[in-house]
This record gives structure tokens, C-alpha cells and sequence, in this order.
């Protein structure tokens, strides 16, 4: 069973133009063909590519890409029982720099798993293999991002189009009432499949396909997201059929090839071996096969039983090639002088079309903003994808920022790890050394990103009575949509209780924002956005900020600058003046020097 089957349809689309060749038409979305043909040469010779460097280099913050790895290794150990995974390799890196390329733990560890002492049995100490720079990893579901990137290419040169059925191009698929199901619905999980069904089942290639001729959807087409394997599958099979090409071939030709991805592919080749990171001692009943150590075989079952090649899995690779694939999608399809697709055409992928489904965000092929495993990384515009093994990808467009982490999560056993606590932490910290400049000086004030917690910044009781008082300051907010929030707050009876303050934001050249409630929440653009708040008249008045979050996952935080109150024609408080910036008390809020 996929991730996302595990552990957690259709809307209205965004109604945006992509330039000359992808149009809003009518409720849905034309792509107006390119040129038939293989990946070419860009014509942008200029597009970065990879190479390592500082964090410096890439504007990043080396103590938290040092405290990502230490978040990172601690997930080798008990979590809270068992390891998370038995080793892994985190990349990060932002622009054209990878800034942090380590392996941690092992790639093969154990022989075989114990059911009934609930251990694993490690191979004695000489045939075990350490985690490496280059250690290849089964990828899981995060394959379904080359078959939705293949998919869009096709889309690019006409051969598919995306409202168009599934039916229309596999007329067989149409059974058990799937004839309205099209392209979009499988690309975006809204085509009412089942999150999964076992075609290991039948013998033949043939009986496999016929259980997703016959499978009934359990919702009608574009009624509801649920994440399915069977969506992937099919889309490869249509594309298999329009392009007389097998997916293993396609992948080839159109992606790997043309990024010089060489240790990316489906059944990789027994040479490999030592190289590849062992997955699961597979047996009943936790598995759906009897197989042993899986180890240089794809780990999902219904891809091993279609000869390891399929569209929801199956994909092996390391953390290099992910990350230029990675930079290829951030650099709007190209890398170097191959470009594989269109800018507009990456845009359309990193566009949220379930927008009917808040909180499973998803472009075509793309989890988008999902704070579960992309953490502080998530943004209405982050995507990526998440594999069973352990694996995972997040690219963020606005900090021009990525992160790969692939580890063996399922090395003995699939039951030693839940959740995602590893991939959020690494997010967290990959997140947290982008760093915010202050609006002014060389100061902010920093909420702290920690889950669970109340953040305070208080301003000293100050005399608004001499006019018509006003707060001013500059504010940068980025939290866990309605689940972590901020709140301007003032008290005139000193502090003992303490009312909601309404406010208004504004970014330069853009519309004012009120906030009624006194309070902010979810997405503000990651830029500085000045605040104003009318305040009451009083003899002593104190203002808060409070940010509060919950035990999960949390956002990249809030920063505040520049504070200033005005009452009348008098300056009540100004943050700039030394006297008035030693009187604020601050309760775990931080001055960030970022």
C-alpha cells in the first residue's frame, strides 16, 4: 500500500492565464501543442546546475543545515520505539548550490526480521553497507512524478490532452462505470479509485489489467480527493499506448537521458546491488508476498508483479539525480542547455487544481502545500511527493530552495515507522536557514518555530491619551493555515485581561488587507507587509503580540520590526529610540539576526 493510502474530488481549477500556450477555456484548461519530438536543447544555455558549495554560497544558514542533520540522525534511533529508517541521504541546497549532501546510518543492516521478538537480525558487521553520497534508493510513489512529468510532455506535443477521458484513449477502461474519468482525475486523485487493490493477485498481465477494467469507482468522478495507486497505473498505460513506448523506455528517452541522470531507472541492473539500499524482509502477512529480504527489487508489490515497471512505483535513484530533476522543475524544465519541458507547462504543474478540497492541494502530479512532510517548507506554490520506502522530495519556487531525504524506512519492516517526524524536521531546519532579512537594521523579532508553544512580544504600558493613537511596524508572517495563528492584543487594565486589536497589512503596490479579528493566519507571501492598528485611548495601555501553534507542525513563523505608537501629535513608542527598545519584554521570542 502506497503512503498516502496510508497515511492520510476534483475542484474548480485556478483561473490563470499560462502565457500563449496553456489557456483557461470554459471551466477547464487547453494546452495548446508543442512540437512533436524527444526532449531537446534549450535555448536558454544559461539555466543552473548543480554543483556543491557553501552554505554560504547558496544563502543559506549553515547552523541549521548542521542542526538538520543532527535532527535527521536522531531518527536512527528509537522513534519512538524503533528507528525511523536505517540510514538515509539528505540533500538540500538552494539556487544552483547544494549546500548539504549526507548520508547518514546504514543502506543494509539487517537479513531478516523476527516477528516474534519484534527485531530485526543484522547481517554480521563486515557484510553490512554504510549510507553513501551515491546510494540508490527505491523510490516508492515518488515515481509517480516521472509519469506525471511524461504525462504533461505528451500534453505539450498533443498526443494527450487533459480533459480528455481515460476511456478515449483505453476504450476497455470505461468498465464498471469509469467512462467520465479523464486525464486531470488521475493527475489530481480525484477520479473516485480506491486507494489501492492487490493485482499481484492474478497470474497473468492480462487478468491485472482486467481488475482495473472492471474496478467500479467508490465515488463519482470529481466528487472527492483520495490519494490512489490505481490513477498512476492507468495513466501509464495510456501513455504506453499513445506513444507505442514502454514507461521504462520513456523515462529514458524523455527525462534521465536528457538530464545525464545515470543512476535513475526502473529494474536496475544486478551490478547495482551493492549500491542500493535494502527495503523489507517481505513475508505474510505484513507483506502481500512471500519474498524475503527485498533488496535490488522494487519493495511495492503490485510494481514487482508488473515486471517492476509501472506508474505509481518503481523508480530507483539517488539523491543527485532527484536533485537535478529538482533544479530542472525550479528552473521552469530545463537544466543546463536540455530543457524537457515548457516554463508555463512547470507553472501548470505546480498550480493547485483541487481547490474545492482544502488541504489536499494538488497540481498535475504534485502535492502542493502539504505541511505533514514539507513542514516550514510548505507554501500554496512548494510541491513534491512522498515514497513508502522512506523517500521524499520538496521543491519550494519561492526561496528557490530543495530537499531530498531517502531513506530505507521499511529496512526490516514496515511496521517500525509511522508519520513523517523525520521529513518534517529536515524541512523545519532547511526552512529555517533561508534567511529573513530584517525590514530595517540589523534586527527583527523572531516567534521561534517550535510546535506547542505561546510566543509573547509586549510593549510597556504606554499613554494614548493625547489623541488618536496608532500602532505602525512591519510584520512577516508564514503559519500553519488556522491551526497556528497570531494575535494583536491590547489590556488597560494592566495585563489582567486583554482584548482583540483589528489591524490592516499592506504590501507595497498591492491591495490592504483587514484582519477584523485581530488576527493572522496561513500564507502572507513571505515579504514584509506594514501593519497599521487605530488604538484605544487609555492612561496605560499594553500591547501583545501572542503566537500560539499547535503540537504539530508549524509554519516558518513571525517576525515584527520597526515598532511604533503615535497618540495625537506625540510619539508614545518608538522601537528605534534605545530607551523605548529596552522596554520591550519578550517571552520566547528571539531577535534574529538572519
Amino acid at each position: 500500500m502506497t503512503e498516502g493510502a496510508k497515511d492520510r474530488a476534483d475542484g474548480g481549477l485556478t483561473r490563470r492565464q499560462w502565457g500563449r500556450r496553456v489557456l483557461a477555456v470554459g471551466g477547464a484548461l487547453a494546452i495548446a501543442p508543442f512540437p512533436a519530438g524527444p526532449a531537446e536543447a534549450s535555448d536558454a544555455a544559461g539555466c543552473p546546475t548543480l554543483r556543491h558549495g557553501t552554505p554560504e554560497r547558496a544563502g543559506l544558514l549553515p547552523e541549521h543545515l548542521r542542526q538538520l542533520v543532527a535532527d535527521a540522525e536522531a531518527f536512527l534511533g528509537p522513534s519512538p520505539k524503533h528507528p525511523w529508517y536505517a540510514g538515509a541521504v539528505l540533500l538540500a541546497g538552494r539556487g544552483g548550490t547544494v549546500a548539504l549532501h549526507q548520508p547518514i546510518g546504514m543502506a543494509v543492516r539487517y537479513s531478516a526480521y523476527d516477528e516474534k521478538t519484534d527485531t530485526g537480525i543484522e547481517f554480521p558487521a563486515d557484510q553490512q553497507i554504510a549510507a553513501a553520497e551515491d546510494t540508490v534508493y527505491d523510490l516508492a510513489s515518488v515515481s509517480k512524478l516521472f509519469t506525471s512529468i511524461l504525462a504533461v510532455q505528451q500534453m505539450e506535443r498533443g498526443a494527450l490532452e487533459l480533459e480528455a477521458t481515460v476511456a478515449s484513449y483505453l476504450p476497455e477502461f470505461a468498465g464498471g462505470g469509469k467512462q467520465d474519468i479523464t486525464i486531470r482525475q488521475l493527475l489530481t486523485h480525484t477520479s473516485g479509485f480506491r486507494a489501492w487493490i492487490p493485482l499481484y493477485t492474478a497470474p497473468t498481465r492480462e487478468g491485472k489489467l482486467q481488475l482495473i477494467w472492471d474496478e467500479a469507482p467508490l465515488n463519482p468522478p470529481g466528487t472527492k480527493y483520495l490519494y490512489s495507486d490505481l490513477n498512476l497505473i492507468s495513466l501509464q498505460l495510456v501513455l504506453e499506448k499513445i506513444t507505442g513506448r514502454s514507461l521504462d523506455t520513456l523515462l529514458h528517452d524523455e527525462i534521465t537521458a536528457p538530464l545525464g541522470m545515470r543512476r535513475t531507472c526502473y529494474n536496475p541492473p544486478a551490478s547495482w546491488k551493492p549500491k542500493i539500499a535494502a527495503t523489507e524482509d517481505a513475508r505474510l502477512p505484513w507483506s502481500g508476498l512471500n519474498r524475503g529480504l527485498v533488496w535490488g527489487e522494487v519493495h511495492d508489490e503490485n510494481a514487482y508483479s508488473l515486471g517492476g515497471v509501472a506508474g505509481h512505483a518503481g523508480v530507483f535513484s539517488c539523491a543527485w539525480d532527484l536533485a537535478i530533476l529538482g533544479r530542472t522543475l525550479l528552473n521552469g524544465g530545463a537544466y543546463g542547455k536540455a530543457r524537457i519541458l515548457k516554463p508555463e507547462t512547470v507553472d501548470l504543474m505546480f498550480t493547485d487544481f483541487n481547490t474545492s478540497f482544502p488541504g489536499d492541494e494538488h497540481g498535475l502530479g504534485f502535492e502542493l502545500y502539504q505541511h505533514w512532510y514539507m513542514g516550514a517548507m510548505a507554501t500554496p506554490r512548494t510541491a513534491g511527493h512522498t515514497g513508502f520506502t522512506g523517500t521524499s522530495l520538496v521543491l519550494d519556487p519561492t526561496t528557490d530552495s530543495f530537499l531530498i531525504v531517502l531513506g530505507n524506512s521499511v529496512h526490516p519492516v514496515r511496521g517500525w515507522r509511522s508519520g513523517s517526524a523525520p521529513r518534517v524536521a529536515t524541512a523545519n531546519n532547511l526552512a529555517r536557514a533561508v534567511p529573513v532579512r530584517p525590514a530595517r537594521g540589523r534586527t527583527s523579532w523572531f516567534s521561534s518555530m517550535a510546535s506547542a508553544a505561546t510566543a509573547t512580544l509586549t510593549l510597556p504600558a504606554l499613554d494614548t491619551t493625547a489623541g488618536p493613537a496608532r500602532m505602525h511596524c512591519a510584520l512577516w508572517w508564514d503559519t500553519e493555515p488556522q491551526s497556528d495563528l497570531l494575535f494583536l492584543e491590547a489590556s488597560t487594565d494592566d495585563a489582567t485581561t486583554w482584548q482583540p486589536v483589528p489591524f490592516t497589512t499592506v504590501l507595497p503596490g498591492e491591495d490592504r488587507e483587514e484582519h477584523p479579528a485581530g488576527t493572522a493566519t496561513g500564507w502572507s507571501g513571505r515579504e514584509w507587509h506594514r501593519l497599521t492598528a487605530d488604538l484605544p485611548r487609555a492612561p496605560r495601555l499594553a500591547l501583545r503580540w501572542r503566537y500560539t501553534t499547535d503540537r504539530l507542525y508549524v509554519g516558518r513563523g513571525v517576525y515584527v520590526d520597526g515598532l511604533r505608537v503615535e497618540a495625537g501629535d506625540r510619539v508614545a513608542f518608538d522601537e528605534a529610540r534605545p530607551a523605548d527598545a529596552a522596554r520591550i519584554e519578550s517571552v520566547g521570542w528571539a531577535a534574529s539576526r538572519d
